[in-house]
């Protein structure tokens, strides 16, 4: 079943497309990750999902219903994202206590234990914290709401490496003790892969690539060695990303080799290694020519 559903979605900001007729399907009880480069259209779709704001065109379903306006959707979603505000009336300690009276899931216990392990103080107001620990209680109100499409967008900014990783250790065991549709947005992926089933991954506002995280880990291989040879294995596949080096060539192509393929190669000098899921999506929408070190070779 999916929670999720778009089909031929599109949105506009005045003359930019955000996203072009996307047809895209989120899986029920999943943690999916979004990923793509700034101005993909990942924040307009979560927000999309959320309720926040209508399609220019094409349809958006959640829990089978069109989210705008609608208040089932709005009881059982969250976005947690940088423009999550709260009233500057309420501590945070009442700003929890408010929650729970809206999310019908809410858990008051683990969102008493998160607060006191971050050590907030309950009269804090939620304007004089600093970037992270805003990060940081937003992350409390989202894993604490347990609605059934919970959504992050970027939620680690301001984070410290260590609360980071508190974050996505706390993630994943609050979704192995009571799962549901979790999407999380994130520059990062490589750090959040091992929570992750699907990764979604977006290019100028359309699905560019969308498969289980197991499968992107094998997704693409790179081939490092005397050029000619490289250049021999390469010619017509699917290559990524390639320069010259001083040992030869460096590839990234598909991973579509056979096991007899793998020992002609290491017998011609060829070593390969698996790309990460993280530089896979790098090359994959790398639309630049050559690397950064180019522009100052030709000052």
């Amino acid at each position: 079943m999916n929670v999720a559903e778009c089909r031929d979605l599109s949105k506009k900001h005045g003359r930019h497309k955000a996203l072009d007729q996307l047809t895209v399907t989120i899986g029920e009880n999943k943690i999916t990750g979004l990923v793509g480069r700034n101005g993909a259209g990942k924040t307009t779709l979560l927000k999309l999902l959320a309720g926040f704001w209508r399609p220019s065109s094409g349809d958006v379903r959640v829990f089978s219903r069109r989210p705008f306006d609608d208040l089932l959707v709005s009881a059982n979603t969250i976005l947690v994202d940088d423009d999550l505000d709260f009233p500057t009336a309420l501590t945070l300690k009442e700003i929890l206590e408010e929650a729970g009276r809206f999310y019908e899931n809410w858990d008051m216990a683990l969102a008493d234990r998160l607060f006191a392990y971050f050590s907030f103080q309950p009269d804090q107001n939620y304007a004089s914290l600093s970037k992270g620990q805003q990060s940081t209680f937003n992350m409390i109100v989202g894993l604490c709401s347990r609605c059934a499409l919970t959504i992050f967008d970027e939620p680690t900014n301001g984070m410290d490496a260590a609360v980071r990783k508190d974050f996505y250790r706390a993630l994943l065991k609050d979704y192995l003790a009571h799962p549901r549709s979790i999407i999380v947005s994130s520059h990062h992926l490589d750090e959040i892969e091992e929570l992750l089933e699907d990764v979604l991954l977006l290019e100028d506002g359309h699905n560019y690539l969308h498969m289980p995280v197991e499968e992107l880990k094998e997704y693409a291989v790179s081939l490092s060695g005397p050029f000619e040879a490289v250049s021999a294995w390469t010619r017509n596949r699917d290559v990524m990303y390639s320069k010259q080096t001083e040992a030869g060539m460096y590839a990234v192509v598909k991973h579509d080799f056979s096991t007899d393929e793998w020992e002609q190669m290491r017998r011609a000098g060829i070593r390969a290694e698996a790309v990460s899921p993280g530089d896979v999506c790098v090359y994959l929408t790398d639309s630049t020519k050559g690397e950064i070190d180019d522009v100052f070779d030709k000052a």
